[in-house]
């Protein structure tokens, strides 16, 4: 029988070490060790709960531990992780067996001169009835960064763009797990039949109350195991992507291109939004996402989808078409929660992505016709990524003007923004963190 702590931090060893990323690691090991039901939750718990709370763990484990944090062996500390995460946020799991299972871990590492350095650091924090300090919180930036375990770089921008209750907010939103998100098949079924069938399997399926063919789902298990889900009748899309698509509006009978596709969700939704009539042009860069893309449109019937290799940096040419979508590459702070390794990279180029996503922009809108219309959507909250990219195109730019959005009841500004631009900050809505701005040619 597999042992899903041994699992765990092989799992975590390559996200935090070989920069892999955790839903991809997490599923590769679930099909690796057969896993299914309960060890899958536990596995997906720890993983993403170490990452989630990695620098509250590091700040507590400095409490009891004798050596400094960056002295401890990355094995070792990672084992420390796993522990300290299951005292302290996991009810169900016994002291005992926290700290026994450690101890296992690092034997069947060879880490033995570790075994009783962890040990004696998790039996320490036990006895200690498991009470810590946290930063005064009078330092904001010291105190909000060990809370929400983020770094004190990204809380400083959020800061300065959100000021001190809505990063309080923004960074509530970046912990737990996300919710389920589908979109409805219209081409194979309706909503209310799909909920019946989802029923019948113990899938609890909600409304999204401001999108009209879509649900939150709870208790699916294995989305595979679902009839439905192969039968191609729902497709899993976060609701602000979602809603994004549905800014875009695609009509029956139009060409939709999308720049930036992959993994396809917005195309997906337009095609079905589209009734299958008319034609989808989906690009990406990645040529092992196009296959995604393509399994992904035969799944769920859609036909007038068409994939293919693209640059959207370069000038190659496009099909001409009413609507265009530029979901550009970007820093991803609207998805902590869904990818919650992103708050620790080190190496992402971040200041760069301005001029790469301005260079999509205009690489894309020079190719769309007068009266054509242009989303721009980003899943980060970075004004330098997204207010700031549009105000400078719009500048630059006098054949576009930006067009109000048209939002649906229940949905509200956070902030003070232009009416073409919507920032949704992350959990407020169930939905992640995200920037769209909707942009039309008009004549010169």
């Amino acid at each position: 029988m597999a042992n899903v702590r041994n699992i765990a931090y092989n799992v975590l060893y390559r996200v935090l070490h070989e920069d892999a990323y955790s839903a991809i690691a997490i599923n590769s090991a679930v099909r690796e060790e057969k896993l299914s039901g309960v060890d899958v939750s536990f596995l997906s718990a720890l993983v993403y709960g170490v990452l989630e709370r990695k620098l509250t763990l590091e700040y507590i484990i400095r409490q009891y531990s004798s050596v400094r944090i960056k002295k401890i062996e990355a094995k070792t500390l990672i084992i420390l992780y796993l522990g300290m995460y299951q005292l302290i946020y996991m009810d169900k799991v016994p002291d005992s067996a926290a700290v026994n299972e450690s101890v296992k871990l690092c034997k069947h590492l060879r880490l033995y001169k570790s075994a009783g350095f962890v040990n004696a650091v998790l039996r320490h924090f036990i006895r200690a009835e498991k009470h810590y300090d946290m930063p005064d919180p009078k330092d904001t930036l010291r105190y909000l960064s060990v809370v929400y375990s983020c770094p004190e770089s990204i809380i400083d921008e959020l800061l300065d763009t959100y000021g001190e209750e809505l990063t309080q907010r923004i960074l509530q939103g970046c912990i737990g797990r996300p919710p389920i998100t589908v979109r409805v098949n219209t081409l194979k079924t309706t909503k209310q039949q799909l909920i019946s069938d989802l029923k019948a399997q113990a899938v609890r399926a909600e409304d999204v109350p401001y999108l009209e063919n879509s649900l939150f789902l709870s208790s699916t298990g294995s989305l595979e195991g679902i009839p439905q889900f192969r039968q191609g009748h729902f497709f899993v899309e976060d609701a602000a992507s979602q809603l994004c698509a549905e800014i875009l509006g695609a009509q029956a009978g139009e060409r939709v291109v999308d720049v930036c596709a992959a993994p396809g969700g917005k195309s997906l939704y337009s095609a079905i939004r589209m009734e299958n009539i008319g034609e989808v042009f989906s690009y990406d860069i990645h040529e092992h996402k196009i296959r995604l893309m393509q399994d992904n449109a035969e799944r769920l019937g859609v036909s007038i989808m068409h994939t293919a290799l693209r640059n959207a940096a370069s000038d190659e040419p496009l099909p001409e078409c009413q609507r265009m979508l530029c979901d550009v590459p970007c820093s991803g702070w609207g998805i902590l929660r869904r990818k919650p390794e992103i708050r620790y990279k080190t190496d992402t180029n971040i200041d760069n992505l301005p001029k790469l996503q301005y260079s999509i922009l205009c690489m894309s809108a020079k190719q769309l016709p007068i009266d054509g219309v242009l989303v721009y959507s980003t899943c980060t909250l970075r004004k330098a990524e997204n207010h700031d990219v549009i105000d400078r195109f719009l500048s630059e730019h006098p054949d576009f003007t930006g067009e109000a959005l048209s939002l649906p009841d229940g949905i509200d500004r956070l902030i003070e923004e232009d009416s073409y631009c919507l920032t949704l900050l992350p959990g407020v809505y169930h939905t992640d963190g995200f920037f769209i701005a909707q942009l039309r040619r008009v004549p010169s």
